[in-house]
């Protein structure tokens, strides 16, 4: 039953994530690191992420901040290249814990910080965090909204931007684990993941028809309780498989 259950995990994510532009990753990296090994989980998280993910950014193309997308690249390979020379990776576990206490970035003070996409440094220093803690926690969204979260951007700007960053993130993350998750012969049946391509391209388009009809407003505040809800569940799961084994 484990790759039926992906494959509607696979549509019903997408969907989240074509109006939240996060949430959906966020869900999806739990439900698979609770169904497959760590590595496998990456590797199957990064393929169906970069289908809905590259989905979105082709229907939101016109929204696209090219400057930005490109200086996050720089960021990005310079955190991949880091991170391939030490091999760092969580036990399941830690992998929860972590993966629900990156919600709890969109409760700074971000007002205080002052990050902003547009800028050039905040750029390239989105590309090394979001990536990094995407590779070693498998989800960085929330991470990537810090940077975004403050601005006066339009909404389908952000989407459309940070749809375009994650295909990135999640082509580093796919190459980072892609060797173990052979190794383990977690991957014996990709056929299935083919499966998952259109339901999450069909997620993505459906979830687009949402976007259009909420406010700015709406869409900020849905995804910032919607996601730190999601890390909670996490956390408390980390927690019990810590102390319960």
């Amino acid at each position: 039953m484990t790759w039926p259950i992906i494959i509607v995990a696979a549509l019903v994510t997408s969907f989240i994530s074509g109006i939240f532009g996060m949430a959906g990753g966020l869900i999806l990296m739990g439900v698979l690191a609770f169904l497959l090994p760590v590595s496998a989980a990456m590797v199957v998280h990064g393929a169906i992420q970069s289908v809905s993910n590259g989905w979105r950014a082709i229907l939101w193309h016109r929204w696209i901040d090219w400057r930005n997308l490109g200086l996050y690249l720089v960021g990005s390979a310079a955190a991949a290249a880091l991170l391939f020379a030490f091999m760092i990776r969580l036990p399941e576990a830690w992998l929860f814990i972590v993966l629900g206490l990156v919600p709890a970035l969109l409760w700074l003070p971000l007002k205080r910080f002052a990050l902003d996409a547009r800028k050039t440094s905040h750029a390239v220093a989105s590309g090394i965090g979001v990536t990094g803690l995407g590779i070693v926690a498998g989800v960085s969204g929330p991470l990537l909204d810090v940077f975004y979260v403050t601005t006066d951007m339009d909404r389908r700007t952000v989407v459309a931007t940070k749809a375009a960053t994650q295909v990135i993130a999640h082509g580093f993350k796919i190459a980072y684990y892609i060797v173990p998750a052979l190794a383990a012969g977690a991957l014996a049946e990709p056929y299935w993941l083919l499966a998952a391509i259109p339901l999450a391209m069909l997620g993505t388009t459906l979830g687009g028809q949402v976007l259009k009809r909420m406010s700015d407003i709406q869409f900020r505040n849905a995804t910032k309780w919607i996601v730190t809800v999601i890390g909670a569940i996490y956390v408390v799961r980390g927690v019990l498989l810590l102390t319960t084994g």
